[in-house]
């Protein structure tokens, strides 16, 4: 098959840690980088903690920073490093902050806030997201950097005095807004963080995900200047390798997206990168992007030093269902046929392990393009085949069918099941349609941005898993809603920006996408464009309307009488339909969730599961229900599972440690059988991955606690455990 061979066909184409104050013990022992490792495992070699002792885990310290945002369900997805005994991380407002690792006591804290009071350019507004920090030092370790992304800003600050390295970037920040080749008014962030290798800070970025997003290119930046040192183009321009197989040939320079959000994984020693790749906006529908879409839904394999394309690997041809791949990629050396083989496994969204020599993109295991349905919308063409590993086992389910639907009471059943027959498809790879279709796992996975943990040792992969279905149900976007008044050009607005989390009728959908209606009882106007400007939670900002399409966009939502002065503003047509911008003819009604009428998964539990995947057979070992609803438990159902957001950690003490549910625990695990063996109650839900260090001899687990998800309450605290 072959497919790591561009032109074979259009689509194939940690460390020991030393302190002055604290001396840590030898081995993979600290948590020098984002998941652990630059191998991206989320692994420890520290063993004071094991199967006998784990039950002795008391609260070793609490960190509070006083900044969770109850109104606005900020959140906190840090996995914290620890270096020379001092542990970095952020708080719900992007404030950095430097802890002693072993009694949580601050040394510092560095606020951007404080760098920028632009009501204009609020870095908290849009998601408020920083899964982590990046730490480097020169070779004398007499210059320690952190860097760190607030919004579009991504700071160097000094490790020891926390101050902002003026020398570097734009006066102490890269502004990741630029180089990109182009200038864009859209949306770009730093949220996971990127990796470094020898002096150059490689990193990806989060875009929108609309037809108008940004590039989502790779960039490589000097440590020290900030300047731009090597940018790989995740839509390829003319003369790179892969442009012929877009059949638009000015693609790159209209299209956005193909990023990498997700974080990636280096192997320091032969000096490449691995770079796992989203979707092109916008999501799902594809008319104005025709082909398999190269590089986005991708794992690329590239130079570190320089950016040059070394393999790829497209798990996902033309997507249409949001199946960004959501992790890091995991390397790891296993035996296979009788070789040892330098392997990188990437989990996907779709429950599905895709594995890979990593010196050469050749699968370790047979995957199979298979034949799927491509009866689509009018203008859309859907690619025919997508690939299936054979091995390893799908750590997901992979079906939903009506004998799935919830049976925790026969009401539910019964409700349910009507509901369910409402959609007409529920097969994997189904195109999006007015009839509706499932999307199982859901669009928030299967494996997700909290990645898989590894263990070198035994070669078995851990993934916190959440198997919640989604309706996928397209709808017209109305081309002619324009009548020549402010109301009409806002409503025209409305439909190419929000109607596709917001509803045609702006009812919103839950929590995550908040019904506009009456919304003028809530906000004023002033309030309402400066949400509209900055972004909030979930919603990203729209810089990229004009301050004109703002204020008839306001008018449309508020229901705001025209003013005569406004008569100059009003467009002669729809800004939905003008020649400068792409009409996109559908959009999808909403992220929702199949729920029963109390807020329980519609499909039959477990609804979240902690699974052991054993990379060196392919074979699915165990897997355990991962949370639980205490009320349903009290009624005799077996744990359920929850919804999940983070990962876990596993160590050579022999626990696997994962909080990530919405019933605020954090557990451990026996890691050979899926047992649990010790739990504690914290103070907001831990959706986020563990880490875990030694100094003195002493192992440390902490988690960062900001809930704020799936209704979840808030918090500000990181919790950090060890033996009395």
């Amino acid at each position: 098959m072959k497919q790591f061979i561009l032109f074979a066909s259009l689509f194939s184409l940690c460390i020991i840690s030393s302190c002055k104050k604290h001396s840590s013990s030898p081995g993979n022992s600290g948590w020098r980088t984002y998941a652990g490792s630059k191998d991206g495992d989320r692994y420890s070699s520290n063993d004071q903690i094991t199967l006998k002792n784990v039950s002795q885990l008391k609260v070793a310290w609490t960190y509070s920073s006083n900044d969770k945002d109850t109104g606005n369900r900020s959140q906190n997805e840090c996995n914290p490093i620890m270096v020379d005994g001092v542990l970095y991380g952020t708080t719900p407002k992007l404030k950095l902050f430097a802890l002693d690792a072993a009694t949580g006591q601050q040394k510092w804290l560095f606020d951007p806030a404080a760098k920028d009071t632009s009501k204009k350019n609020d870095p908290f507004a849009y998601y408020k997201i920083c899964r982590g920090v990046v730490y480097w030092e020169d070779k004398n370790r007499d210059n320690k950097r952190i860097f760190y992304s607030v919004g579009s800003k991504t700071f160097a600050i000094d490790a020891e005095s926390g101050e902002v390295i003026k020398n570097f970037g734009k006066g102490g920040y890269l502004d990741l807004t630029q180089d990109l080749g182009r200038k864009t008014k859209s949306f770009v962030a730093g949220t996971t963080p990127g990796i470094i290798f020898k002096d150059l800070l490689i990193m990806g970025a989060r875009v929108d995900e609309s037809e108008d997003a940004a590039p989502g290119h790779v960039r490589a930046y000097d440590v020290l200047t900030g300047k731009l040192r090597w940018i790989f183009h995740t839509i390829p321009h003319p003369g790179e390798i892969g442009f012929n197989t877009w059949p638009d040939s000015t693609a790159w320079k209209k299209l956005g997206s193909a990023n990498n959000w997700a974080g990636m994984a280096l192997d320091e020693k032969r000096g490449i990168v691995y770079v796992p790749t989203g979707s092109v906006g916008g999501d799902f529908y594809g008319a104005h992007r025709k082909g398999p879409d190269l590089y986005a839904n991708c794992l690329l394999a590239l130079d570190a030093a320089t950016g040059k394309y070394i393999w790829h690997y497209q798990v996902i041809h033309h997507d249409l269902w949001d199946r960004d791949l959501p992790a890091n990629p995991n390397l790891v050396t296993i035996k296979h046929d009788g070789k040892t083989i330098d392997a990188v496994a990437q989990i996907t969204k779709h429950g599905f392990i895709f594995m890979f020599d990593r010196t050469n993109g050749q699968p370790i295991f047979p995957i199979i393009e298979k034949p799927v349905p491509t009866n689509a919308l009018p203008g859309e063409w859907p690619w025919p085949t997508q690939p299936i590993p054979s091995l390893p086992q799908p750590f997901a389910r992979q079906h939903f069918g009506p004998e799935d639907v919830t049976d925790l009471t026969p009401e539910d059943h019964k409700t349910m099941l009507e509901k369910y027959n409402k959609v007409k498809y529920n097969t994997m790879f189904t195109p999006p349609s007015k009839e509706g279709d499932w999307i199982f796992p859901g669009f928030d996975g299967g494996g997700e941005w909290g990645g898989a943990a590894v263990d070198p040792e035994t070669k078995i992969m851990y993934i916190s898993n959440t198997e919640l279905p989604y309706v996928q149900l397209m709808i017209d976007v109305p081309k002619n809603t324009y009548d020549h008044t402010l109301q009409g050009m806002g409503h025209a607005i409305y439909n190419k920006y929000c109607i596709s989390c917001h509803g045609p009728e702006l009812k919103g959908n839950g929590t995550a996408y908040p019904s506009l209606v009456n919304i003028g009882k809530k906000y004023n106007e002033q309030q309402v464009s400066q949400i509209v400007s900055n972004g909030r939670n979930m919603m990203p900002s729209f810089k990229q309307i004009s301050a004109d399409e703002k204020k008839a966009l306001l008018a449309f939502v508020l229901k705001l009488p025209a003013k005569p002065s406004d008569a100059s503003i009003i467009s002669k047509e729809p800004v939905s339909t003008s020649k400068n911008s792409l009409y996109i003819p559908y959009a999808m009604n909403g992220y929702k969730k199949f729920l029963d009428t109390n807020g329980y998964p519609g499909i039959k539990p477990p609804w979240g599961t902690l699974d052991a995947v054993d990379l060196t057979s392919g074979k699915l070992l165990w897997k355990v229900p991962l949370g639980e609803y205490a009320e349903l438990t009290k009624r005799g159902i077996p744990k359920t599972g929850t919804e999940l957001y983070g990962g876990p950690l596993v160590t050579k003490g022999g626990l696997v440690f994962v909080a990530a549910t919405k019933d605020e625990m954090i557990r451990a695990f026996d890691k050979k059988t899926g047992r649990q063996v010790w739990q504690a109650k914290l103070p907001a839900a831990g959706y986020a991955t563990p880490a875990t260090y030694s100094i003195d001899g002493k192992q440390y687990v902490v988690i960062a606690c900001g809930g704020g998800k799936t209704g979840s309450k808030s918090g500000d605290s990181y919790v950090c455990f060890a033996l009395p």
